[in-house]
This record gives structure tokens, sequence and C-alpha cells, in this order.
């Protein structure tokens, strides 16, 4: 744990330095990717009006390519240019991804109840596993902060609320962005999708009542 903690103060002056480097401009932007369900439109109003609605968001850190090999071949090294050091992949950079959701969420047969919940994806060779947890994320970096997390640096697997197998896909192009988002969506659920290099790992939801 103290290794981690290390670790994280280091990523931390280390994402400082980069957004000094790049005058400003942070390196691995901010990102979110929202859905609305369970409305609909007013027919009558004179704009698109889009009523009782409710918000499904994905918040998160976004990293950038830039020429590396961030997943690597099957073996020991997998993924660990994502993910040198934590015990799972943050899903993204820097900040803890979030999850949102002010509907139920059903994903592999349990329900993830309305709230802020946190996102990790435990990564093996064509094995990935999207975990959705009860830690809560630290808005800034804080070693003492015991109850709250920073990227996935402390992370334990007991307040886990679900674990999903993720469908990995090949693209024909590389996303040198990593993105989260929504795809497929219907009236009764749809599929959050990952997205980076040539990959695209998905896990399908429902919404709950």
């Amino acid at each position: 744990m103290k290794r981690n903690l290390m670790a994280g103060a280091v990523a931390v002056l280390a994402a400082a330095a980069w957004l000094g480097a790049q005058g400003g401009r942070p390196a691995s932007p901010p990102g979110s990717s929202a859905v609305e369900v369970g409305g609909h439109y007013d027919p009558k109003a004179a704009e698109p009006t889009y009523l009782g609605g409710k918000w499904i968001e994905i918040t998160y850190g976004r990293p950038i390519l830039r020429g590396r090999d961030v997943f690597g071949k099957p073996g020991p090294d997998y993924g660990k240019v994502a993910n040198p050091d934590q015990p799972v992949w943050r899903a993204g950079a820097n900040v803890t991804t979030q999850l949102k959701n002010e509907v139920p969420l059903i994903i592999n047969g349990k329900t993830v109840a309305p709230g802020t919940h946190t996102m990790f994806v435990d990564l093996k060779p064509n094995n990935w596993t999207l975990i959705v947890s009860n830690w809560k994320a630290q808005s800034r970096y804080d070693p003492s902060n015991k109850q709250e997390i920073w990227g996935a640096y402390g992370y334990t697997p007991d307040k886990d609320v679900v674990r999903a197998p993720m469908k990995l896909e090949t693209t024909a192009h590389a996303f040198e962005q990593m993105s989260w988002q929504f795809v497929d969506m219907t009236a009764s659920g749809g599929t959050m999708a990952l997205m980076w290099e040539r990959n695209i790992a998905t896990v399908p939801f429902r919404i709950g009542s």
C-alpha cells in the first residue's frame, strides 16, 4: 500500500510536469460520455424538449497514444504501459473513472443502485473485466485520505458491486485518444464501450426499475 501511495504521488508530480511542458494544456484532458433515458420528447414544444429523462454518465481522464503500444503482447508485461503499478486499471488517466447513474443499472445479473460509483478494468490478455465499485474518488490526490482513492491506488475488491466480462473486438483503425461511449441504446438498456488503440471493450446493461 505504501509503495502504491508513493507511486501515486510520483504520478501526480509527473502529471504536473507534463502540464507545464504542454504550455498549460493537460496531457490527458478530462472527458465525459452521457446518455439520457426513460423520457420522451414533448410533441407540443416549439424546440426539441426531452421530458422526464434520467442521466447515465461516465467521467474520466482521456489518455492519448502518442505512438505508444499501451497494451502490448500477451505475457507478464501485458497492459503495463497503460497500468504500470496499480492493482487494476483506472480505465482512463489521472483521476478515478466514475459512473454516475440516476437509474438502476443491471450489469452481469447484478443491480448497480442509482448514485456515483467508481469504475476499473482488470486487464488480462484477451480477458478484460469491468469492475463497478463503491470506492469513493478523491477530487485531488491526498495520501492521508484512506476512505477515498485516487486513480486505482489503494483499490481493494471488498467494495466491488459487480464484475463483468468485457467483449473485446479489434478495429481496423486505431483510436488515438481513449474514449468511453454509450452504444446501441434502446429504451430497455444499451452497452458501455471503452475504445483505445485498436480495441473496443464492451459490457451490456439493462435499465432496472
